[in-house]
This record gives C-alpha cells, sequence and structure tokens, in this order.
C-alpha cells in the first residue's frame, strides 16, 4: 500500500460500496415484507430469495474489506477536526462489522430453525448449529435489532454525506461518486 493518500475510491470499492447499499436495501425491504406474510408457498420462495442476497453480500463484504486492507482510502477533509475523524473511522468500522454479523446471524437462525441454506439452490451451506427452538428465537432476535441499528447507522451516514456536500460543502461525496 502506497503511503499517498489517493484523491478517491478505486472503482472497484466504489462498485462494492454501491451494489453493497442496493443490496442492503433490497435485503432489508424484504425481510420487512416477509415477515409480515401469512406461512405460504410465496413467503418461503421470499425466504429462499432473502436468504441468497443475504449469502451474496455476506460474500461482498469480505471481499470489500479484503480489497480495503489493499488500498488506502482517501484522506478525510484536511477541515474535519481529529475527534471527528476518530468518529467517521468509528461509524465506518461499525458499519463493516454489522454488515459481517446480520448475515451471520441469518444464517444462525435458519440453521437453528432446522431450515438449511442452499445457495440458488445449487451450494447447501453446512447449519452452523443444531436445530434449537430457543437458539432460532435468539438469533431471529438479535438479526432484528441488528437490521435496525444498521439502519439506524446508514441514515447517519447518508446525512453526514449531505451535511459534507451541502453544508461544509467539501467535495467529499465526490470519493465515492462512479
Amino acid at each position: 500500500m502506497s503511503s499517498r493518500s489517493p484523491a478517491k475510491f478505486t472503482p472497484v470499492a466504489i462498485g462494492l460500496h454501491w451494489i453493497m447499499a442496493a443490496g442492503l436495501t433490497i435485503a432489508f425491504g424484504v425481510g420487512q415484507y416477509m415477515s409480515g406474510l401469512e406461512l405460504s408457498p410465496w413467503k418461503l420462495k421470499i425466504y429462499t430469495w432473502h436468504k441468497w442476497l443475504g449469502v451474496t453480500l455476506f460474500l461482498l463484504v469480505w471481499m470489500r474489506m479484503a480489497w480495503r486492507s489493499t488500498h488506502r482510502p482517501p484522506a478525510l477533509p484536511a477541515t474535519m477536526s481529529r475527534q471527528l475523524q476518530k468518529v467517521t473511522e468509528i461509524a465506518h468500522w461499525a458499519l463493516y462489522i454489522l454488515m459481517v454479523l446480520i448475515p451471520l446471524t441469518g444464517w444462525l437462525h435458519s440453521s437453528a430453525a432446522g431450515v438449511s441454506v442452499v445457495y440458488f439452490n445449487l451450494l447447501p451451506l453446512p447449519n452452523l448449529v443444531p436445530k434449537d427452538k430457543s437458539l432460532s428465537h435468539l438469533f431471529e432476535t438479535l438479526h432484528q435489532a441488528l437490521n435496525w441499528t444498521l439502519l439506524v447507522l446508514v441514515l447517519g451516514h447518508v446525512a453526514a454525506a449531505f451535511k459534507h456536500q451541502f453544508v461544509d460543502r467539501d467535495q467529499l461525496m465526490a470519493r465515492m461518486r462512479p
């Protein structure tokens, strides 16, 4: 990794960011939709699609973290205080941690419920825990709570980006523009 900071994120980092933003939005929306459905073949199909998307996002976040570990992100604006830079760094790592934990808790919930995850109906994923109703409920609750936490952090992330663009006018958003 070069010691110089680039002016903007790499095309790969930008692509992964926006693909994951779209995927997370869809996964959250589908999750909210499916949880209100009565048990039916349609609900089971939606759950399957939700799991496929979750596994895909799980793989993408690991790719994203690997890419970030080998490609230095652009420096934050010099006008940003050290404290705010630290808060920004913590918030970004919290987003990454949630993007790992959310699909993982979904997978754990499926495993504990005794419902295998078969990625695109081709690749059966191993059950991570034995079938256990109380564990299933715990992981379902965690999955939901982590999703709401992610939503709050993402809304804060978007609000901060807009503040930088329209109040501070420091062109921070240009770093992530395709």
